[in-house]
């Protein structure tokens, strides 16, 4: 089966149409512009577990670079990649659709720039930025959404999320952008940042 290849805002039924998925790995990955800021980019991959009401129930609902994986066991990062060279996928998240906690109506999965204030860097210096799934059990690219260069001044991005619909999971390419970095996205899902 072809990738089915998302737009902004596009949004489709993940499990519906493949019977039996479970096992799932979002890759991320971008590119670096050139620029005389002197510092690498770090850009870091998060998920946050939601409730109806679109907030977290606590801190262990944040997946990032300090937190892994979940309690649950349903969502997991593999890790830091702190330079985003090489190709394919900068970061991967793990995702088992069977162990996610009834509570959570939806995962959001978003990737902010490190430090961006202190490099003085934003997605505006960042390109080929893309989300993509990827059914774990047969490595076959399932969906694919490229963020394209919508971005300037943001310093964090909820790219995408999954969702439930009844007993079906979806995926929805969000592409929203955020200017404070990581604590305004955490405060967003309704995370206390010191």
């Amino acid at each position: 089966m072809p990738t089915i290849n998302l737009q902004k805002g596009g949004k489709i039924d993940l499990t519906k149409n493949n019977p039996g998925l479970s096992r799932l790995v979002i890759g991320l990955g971008w590119d670096t512009n050139k620029y005389d800021g002197g510092s690498d980019f770090d850009l870091d991959a998060s998920a946050f577990l939601l409730g109806a009401d679109g907030k977290v129930s606590g801190d262990g609902d944040f997946i990032f670079y300090k937190n892994l994986q979940h309690a649950s066991g349903s969502v997991t990062s593999t890790g830091d990649n702190r330079t985003g060279s090489g190709e394919g996928d900068d970061e991967q998240i793990k995702v088992d659709l069977s162990k996610v906690p009834a509570a959570v109506q939806k995962i959001a999965f978003t990737v902010t720039i490190y430090e961006a204030d202190e490099r003085r860097q934003n997605f505006g210096q960042v390109s080929n930025a893309y989300i993509r799934i990827i059914n774990e059990l047969t490595n076959e690219e399932l969906v694919r959404y490229d963020l394209g260069e919508d971005f300037s001044i943001e310093t964090a991005i909820v790219v995408a999320e999954l969702y439930r619909h009844g007993p079906e999971w979806k995926f929805n390419a969000v592409g929203s952008g955020f200017r404070g970095g990581l604590a305004a996205l955490a405060r967003n899902f309704g995370l206390q940042v010191q």
